[in-house]
C-alpha cells in the first residue's frame, strides 16, 4: 500500500496507514506524528481498540495485498490547518459478497463537535463508492449515540435495520437502499 495515497478535501487530509505505520501508531507515543511531521497531541489508544488491531488487523494485513490493506488499516484524519491528527476511521474488512463494506470511526474527545467526522465520513464514503468493487457502505451506530447518528444521516446514509439497540445504516451509489 502506498503511504502516498491520501484523500484531501477542504481542511482535512485522510491517509491510510501502512502496516509499519499502524504498528507505530498503536504505540501512541507520538512517534508516528514526529515521523510524518505532524503536531503531537498526546494521543492515546483504548485497550479495546489495541486488542482489535493486534488480533484482527495486524494478522489480516500481513496476509493481504497492498490494495486489500486499504480496507484493513486505520485512516488517520489530519486537520491541515493545525497539522494534527484529529480522528481516525477505517473499514471493518474488505468488501463482502454483496460488494458492501462496513465503516468504523472515532473522534478524539478534545476534537469532538467540530464537524471532523462528518466531513471525513463523507470523503471516505465517496472514495469507497467510486471503486468498482464497492456498491455500498454500511455503518452501525448505538441507538443512543446522537452524534454518530447525525454523522451518517448528514452523509446520506439511510437506516435499514435495528438489532439489539444498534442501528444499521447504508449508503449506496444510487442513494437507494437495499432492503436486506
Amino acid at each position: 500500500m502506498s503511504s502516498e495515497l491520501g484523500l484531501i478535501s477542504g481542511r482535512l487530509q485522510l491517509r491510510p496507514l501502512s502496516l509499519t505505520q499502524l504498528e507505530t501508531y498503536m504505540k501512541a507515543n507520538d512517534k508516528l506524528e514526529k515521523e510524518m511531521g505532524l503536531t503531537a497531541a498526546g494521543r492515546t489508544i483504548s485497550p479495546d481498540v489495541k486488542d482489535m488491531v493486534e488480533f484482527y488487523s495486524f494478522p489480516k494485513m500481513k496476509l493481504a495485498s497492498s490494495e486489500a490493506q486499504l480496507f484493513l488499516t486505520f485512516w488517520i484524519v489530519i486537520d491541515v490547518t493545525i497539522n494534527q491528527i484529529v480522528c481516525e476511521l477505517g473499514f471493518k474488512g474488505t468488501p463482502d459478497q454483496n460488494s458492501e463494506i462496513e465503516i468504523g470511526y472515532g473522534t478524539f474527545p478534545h476534537q469532538q463537535g467540530k464537524g471532523y467526522m462528518t466531513e471525513a465520513v463523507g470523503i471516505i464514503s465517496k472514495w469507497a463508492l467510486s471503486r468498482v468493487d464497492v456498491r455500498g457502505v454500511l455503518a452501525e451506530t448505538d441507538a443512543k449515540n446522537a452524534a454518530s447518528i447525525r454523522v451518517v444521516q448528514k452523509n446520506g446514509f439511510l437506516q435499514f435495520a435495528e438489532r439489539d439497540k444498534m442501528l444499521w445504516w447504508r449508503k449506496t451509489r444510487s442513494g437507494v437502499p437495499r432492503t436486506t
